[in-house]
């Protein structure tokens, strides 16, 4: 069985490839729980987000900057040459399936007074 750290960096590379439905039918579990607060209650909401967000983005870019246990903290433009955000995904597993999973972005500020940058 895959590790969780590598499972949860190949739901998140599926999904920004646009294989949804294929991240989702391998790697959760459908009677978890997110934590995004834009979208309803149940990952099937969170999975029809995303599939619009696909649609509306599908050149987006994502690059992983660190994966801490099973937290991945990522770089995401959904158009090529902007800033684009910070994101990080925290997983819970349950016998190799995601039951549980937080988001959260930040968006990359050009005048940040902090010099050591966002990553």
């Amino acid at each position: 069985m895959a590790s969780n750290k590598k499972s949860a960096i190949d739901f998140l590379n599926m999904v920004i490839a646009g294989r949804i439905d294929e991240a989702y039918q391998k790697y959760v579990d459908m009677n978890g729980k997110h934590h995004n607060p834009y979208f309803p209650k149940g990952f099937k909401e969170l999975q029809k987000g995303m599939e619009d967000n696909h649609r509306q983005f599908p050149l987006k870019k994502f690059s992983i900057k660190n994966v801490l246990l099973v937290a991945v903290h990522s770089h995401l433009m959904f158009k090529e040459g902007e800033d684009g955000i910070i994101t990080f995904h925290m997983f819970r597993f349950d016998k190799g399936k995601i039951v549980e999973m937080w988001d959260c972005g930040q968006p990359i500020q050009r005048n940040s007074p902090n010099k050591d940058g966002p990553f």
